[in-house]
């Protein structure tokens, strides 16, 4: 008898977990960033059970003015679940669903948000090995994140960046961020990007003295860097940049034709990521 109960309350406890899990590929709650809670989304390899199974995971990050339900990150997410790794995706502070504004949102608490993140899934007992992935002003975040995790017990095991936007600091120098013009050494409170989107003072002069390739040169791991030849948002250079950073253990992949978004091109620079992770990963 007293067999037969233990063996229910191992079921009942592995079926609470694959409901955790099925939930968690809708959306997620109970990570908390400086600007409070952050949504998330996790996808689950099909048939993957974490009562009893084990993947990798990849930490999915999205550019400025975007959220975790857009691509190239969505895409991403679906084939890297085909070849049985998990993907986790999360809105930045003022972004999506998660709290705070994105008036008030910072390179600094966007990388704290990153780390929470990290901290969540290197906690998860069916996480085996993690990687990370950013676009755009989510490759800056990525890249920074990564060096600030070099020397800790647990390290990402690669780093994609897709169009990373490093041109940001530049572009916070010159006083020219998309179609919005102000004073460098005094900027406003905040100024509109496409009279849609604010950011304030505290971003405009804070970016301004990032150490951004400095920073993600401390992380020594395997880098892909992926960059469309016609990307009108971020140069090329950037990109060009952090290869250089990095030294032997990156490679930059230029796909012609391609755009700041991966629209053109988009399955291309998908199979290059996912071919990544998975010699990474031993997939």
């Amino acid at each position: 008898m007293k067999r037969l109960q233990a063996t229910v309350k191992a079921v009942f406890a592995a079926l609470i977990l694959v409901f955790v899990s099925v939930s968690f590929n809708a959306s997620g709650q109970g990570i908390t960033g400086p600007e409070g809670n952050i949504s998330y989304t996790v996808l689950l390899p099909e048939g993957f059970n974490p009562a009893t199974d084990r993947c990798p995971m990849v930490v999915l990050m999205h550019g400025i003015f975007s959220n975790k339900g857009r691509n190239p990150g969505s895409a991403i997410a679906k084939a890297l679940a085909k070849e049985g790794i998990a993907s986790i995706r999360f809105d930045f502070n003022g972004h999506g669903k998660s709290d705070g504004r994105t008036v008030d949102m910072t390179i600094d608490k966007e990388i704290a948000d990153a780390m929470a993140v990290w901290e969540y899934v290197k906690a998860l007992p069916y996480v085996s090995k993690i990687g990370i992935l950013g676009h755009s002003q989510g490759g800056v975040i990525a890249s920074m994140t990564a060096g600030m995790l070099a020397g800790s017990a647990i390290v990402p095991e690669g780093v994609v960046l897709m169009a990373p936007g490093s041109i940001i600091k530049d572009a916070c120098q010159a006083g020219r961020f998309f179609n919005a013009r102000f004073d460098p050494a005094n900027p406003p409170d905040h100024i509109s990007c496409f009279g849609l989107f604010k950011l304030g003072k505290d971003y405009l002069t804070s970016t301004q003295t990032l150490d951004i390739f400095g920073t993600a040169a401390l992380y020594t791991g395997p880098v892909l860097i992926l960059h469309g030849s016609q990307d009108g948002i971020v140069p090329i250079w950037c990109s060009e940049k952090y290869n250089e950073s990095y030294g032997d253990h990156a490679r930059l992949v230029v796909i012609d034709k391609e755009n700041h978004r991966f629209t053109r091109r988009r399955k291309e620079a998908v199979r290059e990521v996912v071919s990544f992770f998975t010699g990474l990963f031993g997939k």
